[in-house]
């Protein structure tokens, strides 16, 4: 798929814009109508290596999970997101998000998506099935609604939790001192399983 943009104004300083966009775990609340069943890749949501696993709703289109993660930050300037998807991970998804001063306390946000598949088929699946215009009319409602939830303070969605809760530090898992002390795990653990 050819390169896809849509460009928004946001009454909201860069800054702000960018600390929002750059926690991954944000971005269901506003990309959810045609992207749905929400993963990270990692329990930390910010920055670089942070990922989602989505499911993307196109027709024809049997294998539409696609997993991105952040691959470059500039902060509060742009950032970079690479992923794959599609039949056997094939697609290459490349994504952009560049942010610019507009006025005295706006921002403007352009937000560039792009495909690249590795065989003639994938590109003819990708055609029939009009995912360009999809991700045009997807992208155009999403950045709508991110504006919405930056300068009114709407709702959007749920951000994207971590499967189980948290994990640090908030799991109630604790090691018992005298296994953690002990010279033998083993034998530290049968002591402690037998009181």
């Amino acid at each position: 798929m050819d390169p896809v943009s849509s460009t928004i104004s946001i009454d909201r300083p860069r800054e702000e814009v960018f600390a929002f966009l750059s926690d991954i775990a944000n971005h269901r609340r506003f990309l959810d109508g045609k992207l749905t069943d929400w993963h990270l890749t990692r329990e930390d949501s910010i920055g670089l290596g942070a990922g989602v696993r989505v499911k993307a709703k196109l027709r024809f289109n049997r294998f539409s999970y696609y997993d991105v993660t952040f691959t470059e930050m500039e902060p509060p300037y742009r950032m970079a997101m690479v992923g794959r998807g599609g039949k056997y991970d094939r697609t290459l998804v490349i994504a952009e998000i560049t942010i610019t001063d507009e006025g005295a306390h706006g921002s403007k946000l352009t937000w560039t998506i792009e495909t690249e598949t590795q065989l003639p088929s994938d590109g003819i699946m990708e055609a029939v099935a009009g995912q360009k215009g999809v991700a045009k009319r997807a992208l155009k409602k999403g950045l709508q609604r991110l504006r919405a939830i930056l300068e009114d303070g709407a709702e959007g969605s749920a951000p994207v939790g971590i499967a189980g809760g948290a994990r640090k530090p908030a799991s109630g898992f604790r090691l018992p001192q005298e296994l953690a002390t002990s010279a033998d795990p083993v034998d530290g653990s049968r002591a402690h399983a037998a009181r």
